[in-house]
């Protein structure tokens, strides 16, 4: 298991930040493994990954915030510290479409997901046996339009007594509260079954039939409380034509959804995402 640390910096764009970053942590001993930078004239801001090797480092993690404000004062930044060794721990939420649990199921599996998942929530028991064959905790809640307060609650204890840090619907086909979105900033990923903006809401692949598109395709975002409006993580397209039915629809989309879903998924737990004014900059 590798021991690294990343650090993800928003400021303002100036001279002298990546020179002032790499200065600070030769002077603490780290080994810079990979280190990544993108502005945006627009906005002029700046925005950076850097990650290194933390055995040798000789600053742990209580004692970095105060060594390393000295720099983000100067530069005005806003910062997070990540460790590799603390592991992002994934609740994930479904409904009865069962092809995205699997994907992501069978990736933390078999280590292609560096995370814990010990949390599975549904308003159906139709992936139960699934979830309990990957010895994964499965809890069944039903929601319907008189008990969502209360369903959510349930939810959000659940969060608490897993220490959930990212929560993934993997076509969990609820829309969430104001409440609970609230609580989980830029915490909860969902995979949108269209390549939006375009069909937004419910029954894309039936509305993109009857609109004779020549392209469906998946996006995975961040929920915000704006429907299907959060910051794009990643999209995909496939091609089809005038001979594919909804149900040929259905099924391409569902091997799209699976990648986007996890790649977004990937993405987050190792570190690579920064938000500004609602979209994503995805370090490579």
């Amino acid at each position: 298991m590798k021991n690294t640390a990343t650090l993800l910096i928003t400021c303002p764009d100036t001279k002298g930040i990546v020179a002032a970053i790499a200065d600070f942590l030769l002077q603490h001993n780290a080994n810079i493994l990979h280190a990544d930078q993108h502005q945006d004239a627009e906005n002029n801001l700046f925005l950076m990954r850097v990650e290194w090797d933390f055995n040798g480092f000789n600053l742990d993690e209580a004692s970095f915030d105060q060594a390393f404000s000295v720099v983000a004062n100067k530069f005005s930044m806003q910062w997070q510290l990540k460790l590799s060794q603390h592991k992002t721990r994934v609740a994930i939420m479904v409904s009865q479409y069962d092809h995205c649990l699997a994907d992501l199921l069978h990736r933390h599996k078999s280590g292609e997901l560096a995370c814990e998942i010990p949390l599975v929530i549904s308003n159906h028991r139709d992936t139960e046996s699934l979830v309990k064959f990957y010895g994964i905790d499965f809890h069944h809640i039903q929601v319907t339009k008189d008990n969502k307060a209360q369903a959510e609650a349930a939810q959000f204890k659940l969060f608490a007594d897993y220490d959930i840090d990212l929560i993934v619907l993997a076509r969990y086909m609820q829309i969430l509260s104001p409440d609970f979105v609230a609580r989980y900033p830029q915490r909860i990923i969902n995979i949108h079954h269209s390549f939006l903006p375009a069909f937004i809401g419910a029954r894309p692949y039936h509305r993109a039939f009857e609109r004779g598109v020549k392209l469906i395709g998946a996006t995975s975002h961040y929920v915000t409380e704006v429907l299907d409006e959060g910051p794009i993580i990643e999209q995909g397209i496939d091609r089809i034509s005038h001979r594919d039915q909804v149900e040929d629809l259905i099924q391409k989309g569902r091997d799209l959804e699976r990648v986007v879903l996890s790649k977004a998924v990937s993405w987050h737990i190792e570190n690579r995402i920064l938000l500004y004014a609602n979209k994503t900059v995805i370090f490579d």
